[in-house]
């Protein structure tokens, strides 16, 4: 049954399909439709190979307020105190690409090592969280659920019949108020 072989049995009456199927061998597909088929699982599955978007590069806008900085945000100049308009726009000019190429030269130089530390980081991260905490937690919240049960138990063991009892006690005081005028 799983070498392949068929008696003129036909296919159905199988608990499993047999290796050598309509498609082709399982271990060879020797026809495109079937290959294709699993290279576009496989393209689905694989996350580490997603494509980026080159043109929105924070699609979360993670620096919306905090880095946005241009040069009407640094330098202004209130009316009555103008400087001369090619100083202006030479130092605007000069703000705009010192900016712009200080951010690309250092993102050069750093952004790789800092992305792998970042990553680094990350990944201790996760693997604490997922091999330590969250089994630490489970097992915090199953302990503490066998002291809750013998609380609860001490509680209605104990504490219910003197509260009961002072209740019944209590209950027949009567309590009238009068207003005095």
């Amino acid at each position: 049954m799983t070498s392949g072989y068929t008696d003129g049995t036909p296919e159905e009456e199988y608990a499993h399909s047999p290796f050598i199927r309509k498609q082709g061998n399982i271990y060879k597909p020797n026809n495109k439709e079937m290959d294709n088929d699993s290279l576009n699982e496989k393209a689905l599955r694989d996350v580490h190979t997603k494509e980026i978007d080159l043109v929105n590069r924070d699609p979360k806008h993670l620096n919306d307020d905090v880095v946005k900085v241009d040069f009407e945000d640094v330098i202004a100049e209130p009316p009555g105190t103008y400087s001369f308009d090619g100083v202006w726009k030479a130092s605007f000019t000069t703000f705009t690409v010192t900016k712009y190429w200080c951010y690309r030269l250092l993102t050069a130089l750093v952004g790789i090592p800092l992305a792998l530390i970042w990553g680094i980081f990350f990944a201790i991260l996760s693997f604490i969280h997922i091999w330590a905490v969250v089994p630490c937690v489970k097992s915090y919240l199953i302990e503490i659920h066998c002291v809750s049960r013998v609380y609860s138990i001490c509680v209605h063991t104990f504490c219910d019949p003197l509260f009961e009892a002072m209740g019944k006690c209590c209950s027949s005081v009567r309590i009238t108020t009068t207003k005095v005028v």
